[in-house]
């Protein structure tokens, strides 16, 4: 049973798939220019994953109107809370804050990665696209993205980003409360923690971006490929890892730098274990399901 891997396979996982052989073999063959090509399933002809897959397409048509305009509201609240925020931050920045603000740039990007990983484990492990409000607004991308990995790479800025800008209005819209109403002091003694802030909710909000260019194997432009390269985001062979089925490792995609720590450590298997030994429940089960789909 593939809910029965032993602890010696799981610990076994990140070797086996970090062999570029392995990879190939076994993920979506997204550099074909994202035409979602693939050989036949095992199962016969049936598509393995693609647009053309029975899941995928039943996923791609739960997406609603309503839906689409709590993206557009997010996006439209996120951009200028940030464009304020930096303002505030540019006005009150004196010479004594420059080391700490590049710390706190680096920070937050680290903290960005570690939540955009377990935010990405949870959706892709747990829960059900049949949950209430949930399932259907936000667990149904991360199990469409299982079975059509590129159907990322033709959703428009508005719906890759709106759900990470969601997360970021009420602690951009608390700091714009904080900035009108502290005195310069109170914010001058804050002002790293702020800087922090800023940064988390930044590449917080450009997480899916940065994971929709992970997926793009033609077009990205010239530094967006150079930031791939020096891994400074998240590079394209490197999420590839967690495109082998059954999608068990390589979670944070913002920069994708806690990845192989985390993995050294057995966080994500560990994690699952107590929580299954706790509530009985099955990681994946769901993400299982819909890739099973036939009709």
């Amino acid at each position: 049973n593939f809910f029965d891997i032993s602890k010696m396979d799981s610990e076994m996982a990140v070797s086996e798939v970090a062999d570029s052989g392995y990879i190939q073999q076994n993920s979506m063959p997204e550099d074909d220019p994202n035409k979602n090509e693939q050989p036949p399933s095992v199962e016969g002809s049936k598509p393995r994953w693609g647009p053309q897959h029975a899941g995928a397409k039943e996923l791609a048509s739960l997406y609603s109107g309503g839906k689409r305009l709590q993206e557009i509201l997010s996006v439209g609240m996120c951009f200028p809370l940030l464009a304020v925020v930096f303002g505030f931050l540019c006005y009150h920045f004196q010479r004594d804050n420059c080391v700490a603000t590049i710390l706190s740039a680096v920070a937050g990007m680290l903290a960005a990665d570690f939540i955009a990983g377990m935010l990405h484990w949870g959706a892709d492990t747990w829960g059900s696209v049949d949950v209430p409000v949930l399932g259907k607004h936000f667990l149904r991308s991360f199990r469409e993205h299982h079975v059509d990995p590129t159907a990322i790479t033709r959703h428009d800025f508005i719906e890759t980003n709106g759900d990470n800008c969601l997360l970021t209005v009420p602690f951009l819209a608390y700091q714009v409360y904080k900035f009108l109403t502290l005195s310069p002091q109170e914010i001058h003694a804050t002002y790293t923690w702020e800087c922090f802030i800023f940064f988390l909710a930044f590449f917080v909000m450009l997480t899916n971006q940065i994971h929709k260019w992970s997926h793009t194997y033609f077009g990205l432009p010239w530094w967006v490929t150079l930031l791939q390269d020096y891994h400074i985001i998240l590079p394209r062979r490197h999420h590839r890892i967690h495109h082998v089925s059954p999608h068990e490792t390589y979670y944070c995609i913002t920069t994708g730098w806690l990845n192989y720590p985390l993995e050294m450590i057995n966080f994500w298997s560990r994690t699952e274990e107590f929580i299954t030994a706790v509530t009985g429940a099955k990681p994946r089960a769901d993400d299982m399901a819909w890739a099973k789909k036939s009709s």
